[in-house]
């Protein structure tokens, strides 16, 4: 028996890994919207730091949550992605539990339906120093 590495599926368009998992989350609903994540370089050597990312296909229904660390952005030069339907809502939390007190950001993607095929959303996330508040995630769109 082999230990084969699973699958990583890559975006067509920006070439970038998809997150284990962040394909087809809604049953007929095709994937319309990539969210691309992107890590701060100076904070690629957090030991401890990771992405929690929530999809939301309706306020009731958590539909997929998955753990992101920190250092796969240094493995992945490429980058990282996932794909969603045209609705429902995406969590993005930034979390660095080394420092004391650990250091936290959170982002809600609100997607309406109407959100044009093959739109583009950047989430960029840099972490602080531990004094100076709680980690930055930044929307570009």
């Amino acid at each position: 028996m082999t230990d084969a590495a699973p699958q990583q599926f890559k975006s067509a368009r920006s070439g970038r890994i998809v997150v284990p998992g962040w394909m087809n989350l809604v049953a007929g609903q095709p994937d319309t919207i990539e969210v691309q994540l992107d890590m701060n370089a100076a904070d690629l050597g957090r030991s401890q730091a990771c992405l929690l990312i929530d999809y939301w296909a309706t306020a009731a229904d958590l539909t997929l949550q998955s753990i992101l660390p920190v250092r796969a952005f240094a493995a992945a030069t490429e980058g990282w992605c996932l794909f969603v339907p045209a609705q429902g809502r995406v969590l993005v939390r930034a979390i660095d539990l080394e420092p004391n007190p650990p250091l936290l950001g959170s982002h809600w993607l609100q997607i309406e339906p109407q959100t044009p095929v093959g739109t583009v959303v950047q989430i960029g996330v840099g972490f602080p120093e531990p004094a100076s508040g709680p980690a930055a995630l930044k929307l570009n769109n």
